[in-house]
């Protein structure tokens, strides 16, 4: 078992979480069980991903685990796409969101990429 706390991808995962949070306090009422809902269960589940895994005691496990939370960063990074497009955020808070949302999945990926040679 390793502690998610000292995962860098966590660090990040777990700020990116709170920024998407309070991005979607702004948007619109009527998507409060849609897009709203989905992009903050999706952030969420970054993170979360990333601590269940860490508490596998399997490096195949942990690895499984990523890579679920890979697909959500990557589920994230359309649904911020969509928001943005759609209007939902300004074009400063949609840039921080999508650099944040970038940085994040390029850390993820290498945290993968560097379990994936040791499996």
């Amino acid at each position: 078992m390793r502690d998610h706390r000292k995962l860098r991808a966590f660090e990040l995962a777990d700020d990116l979480v709170l920024a998407v949070y309070s991005a979607t306090k702004g948007f619109p009422q009527d998507e409060m069980f849609g897009l709203t809902s989905q992009l903050r269960r999706a952030s969420v589940s970054i993170a979360s991903n990333i601590v269940e895994g860490s508490a596998r005691s399997s490096e195949a496990d942990f690895l499984r685990f990523l890579d679920m939370a890979f697909g959500s960063i990557r589920e994230v990074e359309y649904q911020l796409t969509i928001a943005s497009r759609l209007g939902y955020t300004d074009s400063n808070v949609g840039k921080k969101l999508a650099m944040q949302a970038d940085e994040t999945a390029r850390v993820l990926a290498g945290l993968i990429k560097s379990l994936r040679q040791k499996v």
